[in-house]
């Protein structure tokens, strides 16, 4: 992708989730997320060691996240249910490697793991990235003993396309393998995420999918 500003969501409506641009004022949703997940969140998320944050921390942050997105730079979601009142968790489209290519993130609270949440969020994110962004390739990193994580990209088609040794340093100094997916263009018509049924609109709340 050059350096032309990306058609990027604000919101995407799924079956049963909303994803979108964080709000400041979502503080204190995501701050009961997070402080009520922290024992499985912590192995996997190495943000989570410097968990729990304060409400004035997690503001700025999510304006952080804000600005970012404006500025298209990177683009973090909120996960939330339908009734935008109760943090489900987060996810993101980060332009981290190279040009033409997205990696998603994600993570879900303890309390709503093993429902599909992560795998309808990835969906909707890989929709956008190729119908909307027009990416060339969309990926996924997670550890290797992250089944659940890795469960994500199997269920919608990717690729393991490698597993880079010690790349991810950890909060304690530490360096971890990393498994990456990929799914190309060409192969997107074939994954389960093109079948995924979303809404998508811009800043403007007008309608890109």
């Amino acid at each position: 992708m050059d350096n032309a500003r990306r058609p990027i969501p604000y919101r995407i409506e799924t079956e049963r989730l909303v994803l979108r641009c964080w709000q400041p004022q979502d503080a204190r949703l995501l701050k009961e997320a997070i402080d009520s997940s922290l024992d499985h969140l912590r192995p996997w998320m190495p943000w989570a060691t410097y968990e729990p944050q304060s409400i004035e921390a997690k503001a700025e942050r999510l304006r952080t996240f804000r600005g970012e997105f404006d500025l298209d730079r990177n683009y973090v979601y909120g996960i939330l249910a339908r009734d935008e009142r109760l943090v489900v968790g987060g996810t993101g489209l980060h332009a981290r490697s190279g040009d033409g290519s997205l990696e998603i993130g994600y993570w879900v609270r303890a309390s709503h793991v093993g429902r599909g949440f992560a795998t309808e969020a990835s969906s909707a994110l890989v929709r956008v990235a190729f119908e909307v962004v027009k990416v060339e390739r969309v990926e996924i990193h997670c550890r290797p003993d992250n089944a659940a994580s890795a469960a994500v990209p199997r269920k919608l088609g990717f690729t393991h396309e490698a597993t880079r040794r010690e790349i991810t340093r950890e909060a304690d100094g530490t360096s971890s393998d990393s498994m990456i997916w990929t799914i190309l263009a060409r192969e997107y018509a074939s994954s389960p995420a093109s079948r995924a049924a979303i809404a998508a609109y811009d800043a403007a709340g007008e309608r890109l999918l």
